[in-house]
Parts: C-alpha cells; structure tokens; sequence
C-alpha cells in the first residue's frame, strides 16, 4: 500500500485524502440525525473517491522530469483546485447557498483563514461546520507536511533567512543533504507519515480538555481543530460564546505555542536542536510582541477606567486577560476573540484599537507553522540588523560577532527579509486596488486585504470600525479575497520561485 502511494502524484494523494475526509461529516450527520448532510458527504466519499481512483490509474508511476518544480506547481493547485471539489457536497447541503458562495467557503477554509459568509449561528448545520473545520485541520496539516518536506530544502517559506543559498535553491546544510537522498515525494510521505500522530494527538488531547471544561463534543472539536490549524473557524461565533469559559481560553492559548515556533513539534526534523525552546529567536519576537501589546492595550484602558471612576481589581484583571488572548490569539493568525475582550471596553469606556490587531496578523506567527503573516523569523532578522546598524553609527569600527549564524541572519536574512515585506506590502497595495474597482470603499478593502493575506479572516469583523459581512461584498470582491487567501497562504516567494530558471532546465 506504502508503496503504491508513492509511485502517484502528491496531487492525487490530496485528491483520495479530501474524498476521505468526507465521511468526518457523514458520521456526525448520522449521528446526530442528520441524513441529508449524511448522504450528501457519502456520496461525495464515492464520487470523488471513484474520480481519484481513475486518476491515480492514470498517472501512476508518471516521473516528471523535475520533482521539486512539480511539486511545487502541485502546491499551488492543491489551493486553488481541491476547493473547487470541497465545495461540491457544501452547496449541495443547503438549499440556499450558490456554488460561488461554497467556494469561497472552502478557499478561506482550506488556507485556514477561517472568513465565512455564514457568521450567525444556525444559518448552516452543525455538519456544515464541522466540514468546515476538517478542511481547515487538512489545510493546516499540508503546510506543516509541505514547509518541512518542501520548503525547507528550497529555502522558501522564511527557511530562507537563515540559508547560505539564495531562495528556490538548495544548499549545503543537512537540509539540502536530505533533498540529495530523497527526492520530495519520498521527503513528503515521510514527513506526512512523521507529522499525523502528532497533530492528530495535538487536537484530540485539547479536544478532551475542552470537553472536560464543560464545551459540548460538537463545538470542542471544532475549536480543536480550529486552533491547531490557526482557522479561526466556529459554530458559535468563536470562544467569545464558549461554555468553557476562562479555563477553555487557558487550555486553547497553551496550544497557540504550536503557531509560535516549529521547534514545539518538528525538533531535531531540520538541524535545529542545538537551542532550548524559550532561546528560539520566534519564541522570544512573540514573548516581547505579546508584551508589549498586552501592557499597551491594558495601560490605555487603565487611563480610561481612570477617567470612568472604575478601579474595580476584578473589572482590571478580566481586561487584561481578554486583551491577552485576543493578542496572542491574532498574533497567530487564528483570530478568537476572548470572551473578557468587551471587559476592557466596559471597564474603561474606551474603543479598542483594531489597528493593533492588524498589525500582529500581519506580523503573524513562526515559520513552517499553520500561522500566516509575514513570520516572526523574519522581523527577527530585520530587528537583529537594525540593531547591528545602530552600533555602527557609534561604532564604525566595531566587529558584530555572534558567529556565522548571526552574521547570515543580519545579512543576507535581513536582505531577503526585507524583500519579503517589500511584496508583501505590494500585494496588500494591489489587492487594496481590485477591492476598489470592485466598489469595496478604502478602509474596508485594506482591512480585507490584510485579513486575507495574512490569513486572519475574523479581522473583518473585529479589527473594522464596523463589522464587515463577507457575505454583502459583491461577487466580484470575494473572487479577489479568495485568491488573496491562495497568496497569502502560499506566499509570494514561492510562487516567484517558480520563475527561477534552474526549475525549468532539464
């Protein structure tokens, strides 16, 4: 059976695991009395099932002649062609729902942005979210797969800021020595082989905890999923409604260290065992960002509360909780609101700033995580040569030191960084632009350009001065944001890698 699945194409592999995973919702529709979601997601197992057979008959044993270039190319229309088959048993369920407005769904689920059009509880069936939610717990499992098995030997996906080679190539460092044993299907059902227990483990222990706190079976194992994939994705309109309550925050930010640093379950997978994990250089940009913005989010609601004449401790200390998780919570890319987020308006009688929000999903989480965003690595890079910049105003002279790897880092890391952020800044400017041409006003449209690129779709709804409905933006807008989301998800320079010439020399 091993065997056979590595002689077909990683594509179709995703095929046969997407019609798979279509009896998650059928089970439940059963169980829960469901038929009609039941023999829609059935039938879609068959169907697509069937269609992956077919396939994979024809393309077995197929090599093409360069395996990093296809897989590559496979990525990119594992995000922009499997939606378009999630989403058939999706507006096949409901009566009401366009196939358009399905795709749309499963792109922002599939890229774990976790934006809906259905954000009142009860328009769709709890089947429906939870299908949901297992596309965005797949998608976030592929980037896991794919950062170490793919990325990293080609130095994309921010492995490039501490590579001796330049981006899209291998080098000499034991990653590149796997990719010379290995080609990158092998390197990828390895990985996959090497990753499920793990994830799988991850979801279900925070599964039970949630349970145990009191959230029902349906709703916990959504935001299991949700929060491992970083999807954001919720029947109840996310952990502000929890019956978990405080404890289920607790539980539910433990687990958000997993979109921090990749050291958290991929140690000793890329080289990287040397340092402890609270030494990570994304451990550390996070513990200061998520300070900095907790006590900046808490100071000004102090002030306020000061002018309210409210001193109440209990009143202080659920507004800097909920200030907490909502920071770390957007910080990566998943987007809950806490459900002591409104404590810190009450207390003080202050609006919370949303810019703030925007800027830690921009920032996003760690590389080779389920995060989106620019990645921490890299404003670690461009903090550490800003720095080495600041010495040499006072010291020309001065030797910077901190090895090898510091010196790449502050260099070339900071070089390809920037790079990085010059694009992705483009990419939110062009996006800004189509919203426009599509009627979307200015504020609005940068506010859904950042919630796609960087992944974050609750942004829309908590970072707007006003709550933006995805489902009242013209057709034509979330055509736009869908494909925003396919960027944002697989980043700018890994699709400018496929324009490298050494992918297309035989």
């Amino acid at each position: 059976m091993a065997s056979a699945l590595k002689k077909l194409p990683f594509f179709v592999v995703l095929m046969g695991l997407g019609s798979l995973i279509m009896m998650i919702p059928a089970i439940y529709g059963w169980a829960t009395s469901d038929f009609v979601g039941m023999r829609v997601f059935f039938y879609g197992t068959i169907l697509f099932g069937t269609l992956t057979l077919l396939v994979g008959l024809a393309t077995a044993g197929y090599e093409p002649p360069n395996l990093a270039r296809s897989q590559l190319l496979t990525l990119v229309a594992a995000f922009t062609v499997l939606p378009l088959m999630f989403a058939v048993p999706f507006a096949e369920a409901t009566s009401n729902t366009s196939y358009a407005d399905a795709w749309f769904e499963m792109v922002s689920s599939f890229t774990t942005t976790g934006a809906t059009l259905f954000d009142t509880p009860g328009l769709i069936s709890s089947t429906l979210h939870l299908w949901r939610a297992a596309v965005g717990w797949v998608g976030g499992f592929l980037v896991w797969v794919v950062a170490i098995a793919l990325f990293a030997p080609m130095n994309l996906g921010g492995f490039e800021v501490r590579s001796l080679g330049g981006y899209g190539q291998q080098n000499q460092t034991s990653i590149a020595q796997i990719g010379k044993v290995a080609d990158s299907s092998e390197r990828l059902n390895r990985y996959a082989v090497d990753f499920a227990p793990i994830y799988f483990g991850l979801t279900v222990v925070l599964w039970v905890i949630l349970i145990v706190l009191g959230e029902t079976p349906s709703v916990a194992v959504i935001h299991a999923m949700s929060t491992i994939s970083t999807s954001g994705i919720s029947p109840i309109g996310g952990t502000y409604f929890s019956s978990a309550g405080f404890w289920g925050e607790v539980a539910i930010v433990v687990f958000f260290v997993f979109a921090i640093s990749r050291l958290t379950f991929s140690r000793g997978f890329v080289g990287e065992t040397e340092n402890p994990l609270w030494k990570d250089p994304e451990v550390v940009v996070a513990g200061i960002l998520i300070f900095l913005a907790t006590t900046l989010l808490f100071v000004r609601h102090f002030v306020g509360s000061i002018d309210e004449a409210s001193s109440d401790i209990a009143d202080a200390a659920r507004a800097l909780w909920g200030s907490f998780f909502t920071v770390v919570s957007f910080l990566t890319t998943t987007g809950f609101e806490s459900k002591y987020w409104d404590a810190a308006t009450d207390w003080s009688g202050l609006q919370t700033p949303g810019l703030l929000l925007m800027g830690l999903a921009l920032i996003g989480g760690g590389v080779a995580t389920t995060a989106g965003g620019v990645k921490l690595l890299r404003v670690y890079a461009l903090f550490r040569h800003s720095e080495r910049e600041m010495d040499r105003l006072l010291h020309p002279s001065s030797v910077g030191g901190g090895g090898k790897d510091a010196r790449r880092i502050r260099r070339q890391g900071a070089y390809i960084s920037w790079i990085f952020f010059m694009l992705f800044a483009i990419s939110i400017a062009t996006v800004m632009l189509l919203l426009s041409l599509a009627g979307i006003q200015f504020e609005r449209g940068m506010v859904l350009a950042v919630a796609a690129l960087s992944t974050t779709g609750p942004l829309a709804t908590i970072a707007a001065e006003s709550p933006i409905d995805y489902a009242g933006l013209p057709v034509a807008a979330r055509a736009i944001l869908g494909a925003a989301m396919v960027l944002g998800r697989l980043e700018t320079l890994a699709l400018i890698a496929l324009f490298n010439p050494d992918f297309w020399r035989k």
